[in-house]
């Protein structure tokens, strides 16, 4: 079973940076797409950022030009780099990889408060 294990959050004020990393715990086979979500109290788990795996990058509106996704596949890692980092940017951030194969695997999630 493979596991992803995220890092990075934390506390940090408006304006702000923070990276998270995402480290699956081996390779996964046909890899469509390596995914960022955020779920912030009271409200649903939505899609931030998103890299396919022909390198095709997506993100929410709100975040363009302030987030960026990028991957190392030799370390199985994708990351999302965080600035201009904003109060309504707080929430639990999980990372999420689907492959060709079926597989649907998510993190346990990490927490990134941004204070004013």
């Amino acid at each position: 079973q493979v596991q992803l294990v995220e890092s990075g959050g934390g506390l940090v004020q408006a304006g702000g940076s923070l990276r998270l990393s995402c480290a699956a715990s081996r390779s996964i086979f046909g890899i469509n797409s390596m995914d960022w979500y955020r779920q912030a109290p009271g409200k649903q788990r939505e899609l931030v950022a998103r890299i396919t795996s022909g390198g095709q990058v997506n993100y929410k509106d709100t975040v363009k030009g302030r987030f960026t996704i990028s991957r190392d596949n030799a370390k199985n890692t994708v990351y999302l780099q965080m600035n201009s980092l904003k109060p309504e940017d707080t929430a639990v951030y999980y990372c999420n990889i689907l492959s060709a194969l079926g597989g649907n695997y998510w993190g346990q999630g990490t927490q990134v408060t941004v204070s004013s």
